[in-house]
């Protein structure tokens, strides 16, 4: 069950990221209305502590930043992959029941790029797809132009050893799904993820050249920005 929902059967999976944050303010309802007009298959949001509990985090819409039940009974009216970003550790038990609360543990993978945090999803809520994110970008650095140049090393040689180290690190973490900067994937890593059952989805994907690329190597889900990198080749 949790393959099929990480890897589909037939084109390349279309995740918005944030909703879709090149046309809406990210991670914002109005966001994930945006992304669901573009025709996404999944809806990608972060999820972090809030002063009232769990909510989705960097929201600058008119009504700022939902909380995880706003979410949750949104994404529940439509029929699209949920797929939560953790990046609150000690509140595993707080996100699977809100899944199962709100009838959507059979559609969300939660992703994180804590070992223990997944391990104790796969301990409360057994049915729920993980995957691991790799590598670690909590301060976004990647997305900031000035400091590419020395965030493209440092991936040239992660990706040169994700191959030989991929199985170990998903494994470890217990997931179904490797969710990898798109500059780390290349074929060898997602034939090496396939040929020991788990998923590649990429981020963050912002142009169709890139896109098609990833799409050629083999990957399960693309995570973009813009969901309309997907009205050419990509198209269902």
């Amino acid at each position: 069950m949790a393959l099929d929902l990480l890897r589909g059967d037939g084109p390349v999976l279309r995740i918005g990221h944030r909703g879709a944050a090149a046309l809406a303010p990210e991670n914002t309802l109005e966001a994930f209305e945006a992304a669901i007009a573009a025709g996404v298959d999944g809806i990608e949001f972060d999820l972090v502590r809030g002063k009232d509990g769990l909510e989705v985090a960097h929201a600058r819409g008119s009504h700022g930043a939902p909380t995880l039940d706003a979410a949750l009974t949104f994404l529940a009216q439509h029929d699209v992959r949920v797929h939560v970003d953790l990046k609150a550790g000690g509140r595993e038990a707080d996100v699977a029941d809100a899944l199962r609360r709100h009838g959507l543990e059979e559609r969300a993978v939660v992703s994180s790029f804590s070992v223990r945090s997944l391990l104790a999803l796969g301990e409360l809520a057994p049915e729920l797809a993980r995957a691991f994110t790799y590598p670690e970008d909590r301060l976004g650095i990647s997305r900031r132009r000035p400091f590419s140049y020395v965030v493209r090393g440092g991936l040239a040689s992660m990706r040169a050893v994700l191959p030989r180290r991929i199985a170990t690190m998903v494994a470890r973490a217990g997931a179904a799904a490797a969710t990898l900067h798109h500059q780390l994937v290349t074929p060898r890593t997602v034939s090496v993820c396939h040929g020991f059952g788990a998923a590649v989805w990429a981020w963050t994907v912002n142009d169709e050249a890139t896109a098609a690329r990833l799409a050629a190597s083999g990957v399960d889900a693309i995570i973009t920005d813009d969901p309309r990198i997907f009205r050419g080749r990509l198209s269902r």
